[in-house]
């Protein structure tokens, strides 16, 4: 087994672009490759002045950068529409200008949980085909336009790694319908994208892996059933598997753990989870458990009795 890197800040001096760190779990990546000592440019469509189609003006990308750099990075947001390809060439020449490179690119693009809630568990037309191209944009289109753009830059120096953040391992997804057909496509694409990268990488020295989170406590999940990260276990009352939900802090330490591994080209082109890789790198949630959201969700399906506690 890995250890975590005993050095303070092992990802000082390394550049990290976090495309889509509002917030979720990519704020949290965003503040944990802060904390282990990163620069990191964070981007998004909802700002102090702006707001995204998600509509929520409580997380922004300013907050986010301020947050890097009270952890001990450095944060700078760079407002970014990932489906505008103009603009994220521009935010890649900027990188280039300011740093001369980048270490990190982590891919977390999103911002369509309203689409998935209006097409929960519908067949292909029951759901509004406008909503459902929406979500192939948002979760795919802009991967590819943001990877597009600012790979030449990652592979310039060896080393370098790139996270596809999704919803769901390759095993999952692969033997799973996922609530419908578009989001389905929207979540397993992603794991897809980071294997056929890790053959774009490789001659260069770099790495590419999917990372999913497990059932994760993001703002808007904790609104859904009316509790805080404070209080959050008051929802086990009306859904006892919430039990197994992981905080942001969980997939943001697992990112970081991979950046810090000098070996981490042994995970190229794999689909793993937080809970997957705390128990390879030692790293704990927020409230110091080790949650396995994966490996409960498919053991309750399996049937017979699961206890919750033996995957915290």
């Amino acid at each position: 087994m890995t250890t975590e890197n005993t050095t303070q800040q092992p990802l000082a001096g390394r550049i990290a672009l976090v495309a889509g760190a509002t917030r979720g779990a990519g704020r949290a990546i965003a503040v944990q490759l802060g904390t282990a000592g990163a620069t990191v440019y964070v981007t998004g469509r909802t700002t102090r002045t702006k707001v995204s189609e998600v509509g929520r003006t409580t997380e922004t990308i300013e907050e986010t950068a301020e947050l890097v750099t009270a952890a001990g990075g450095k944060g700078i947001a760079v407002p970014t529409d990932h489906l505008e390809a103009d603009q994220v060439r521009a935010l890649v020449e900027r990188i280039d200008t300011e740093q001369g490179r980048l270490d990190i690119l982590v891919n977390d693009i999103w911002g369509g949980e309203h689409l998935v809630v209006a097409g929960f568990g519908k067949k292909i037309h029951e759901v509004d085909l406008a909503d459902g191209l929406r979500m192939l944009e948002l979760g795919v289109k802009s991967h590819l336009i943001t990877s597009s753009a600012a790979v030449p830059l990652l592979i310039r120096n060896p080393g370098g790694l790139l996270v596809e953040v999704t919803d769901g391992t390759h095993d999952y997804n692969s033997t799973h319908y996922r609530e419908n057909i578009y989001y389905d496509l929207a979540k397993t694409a992603p794991i897809r994208m980071a294997f056929a990268l890790s053959h774009d990488l490789k001659p260069s020295g770099c790495t590419a892996v999917s990372v999913t989170p497990g059932w994760l406590r993001s703002e808007q999940m904790l609104d859904h059933f009316g509790v805080t990260e404070a209080n959050w276990r008051d929802a086990t009352g009306k859904l006892p598997d919430f039990a197994v939900a992981e905080s942001p802090v969980y997939v943001g330490r697992a990112v970081t753990a991979l950046a810090g591994d000098p070996d981490r080209a042994r995970w190229n082109g794999q689909s793993l989870s937080s809970g997957q890789l705390a128990k390879e790198y030692g790293f704990t949630d927020a409230d110091g458990s080790q949650p396995d959201a994966w490996g409960f969700i498919v053991a309750k399906e399996a049937g017979g009795q699961v206890d919750v506690a033996d995957y915290r």
